[in-house]
């Protein structure tokens, strides 16, 4: 029995073409040529999965992929924008290194904590790297003379950029935290309380001041008994006087240091 030809809307060239997706090179040549957005949204989306996964592969615990994916997405666009299709290369092979380029550019002035030095970052981003893959690779975090080893540096230069790595990444003081005995509260509370001793500098200053209206004699007596830490008996013995001047002066000084403190209006 003879087969029904086919309807001509099906067999029509026309539709065959349009059930194809259209190549890459005329998408290209629609947006670079006609400035067609339509074709560069579709390349886009096109080639938005080679963006994502550049984005995954420098995803870290404290990196969101959210941004990454943002930021290769921008330079997918950078790409698209910036590739010659006439040169018969593959897009992908133009678009990888663009696309990694923003990456590391990220990490390397938007990321930081703190501002490192240039040389510096290249290497933390580089040991990071070498982190992940060697801790996919073995299922454990990699020491630190394999990552030497690995990369051809001294355990000096990968220490260096273990520290730079440090500074990657900020964190605020008012972060819950939680210890090992149950007790909870904020990175804050594991630093140290304000030194009282800083209210000694203030007190020395105000004291230092003062006793430049005292004598020299009086002067040379709290030095070496407050200073030098001197008993009256030695310090009698040192300036040639008895032991209850040392007393007076010690005595008149010291009460003189108030009356000027109190006053509160030393030049």
């Amino acid at each position: 029995m003879p087969t029904a030809p086919l309807s001509p809307s099906l067999s029509h060239p026309p539709f065959e073409s349009a059930l194809r997706p259209v190549d890459s090179n005329e998408l290209f040549r629609r947006w670079q040529r006609d400035r067609d957005d339509r074709a560069r949204a579709e390349l886009v989306e096109r080639f938005l999965p080679l963006a994502r996964k550049l984005a995954r592969r420098y995803q870290g615990a404290r990196e969101p992929l959210d941004d990454l994916l943002q930021v290769a997405s921008l330079g997918l666009v950078k790409a698209i924008d910036r590739f010659d299709y006439e040169r018969g290369i593959a897009f992908s092979s133009f678009a990888v290194p663009t696309i990694v380029g923003e990456l590391k550019r990220y990490f390397r002035d938007l990321g930081w904590g703190v501002h490192v030095p240039r040389g510096a970052q290249e290497r933390a981003l580089k040991v990071e790297e070498v982190q992940r893959k060697l801790t996919t690779d073995t299922g454990r975090a990699p020491t630190v003379a394999e990552l030497a080893e690995y990369m051809e540096l001294s355990i000096e230069d990968v220490l260096d950029g273990l520290e730079a790595a440090a500074a990657h990444h900020s964190m605020s003081l008012d972060v819950p935290r939680e210890d090992g005995d149950g007790e909870s509260g904020t990175l804050a509370d594991l630093f140290g309380e304000v030194d009282d001793r800083f209210e000694l500098v203030e007190a020395g200053a105000t004291i230092a001041e003062a006793a430049q209206h005292l004598s020299e004699r009086e002067r040379q007596v709290l030095a070496l008994r407050f200073v030098e830490d001197q008993t009256q008996t030695q310090i009698a013995d040192q300036i040639g006087v008895s032991q209850m001047q040392v007393s007076r002066i010690l005595r008149r000084s010291l009460a003189h240091l108030r009356e000027l403190v109190a006053q509160d209006n030393l030049p």
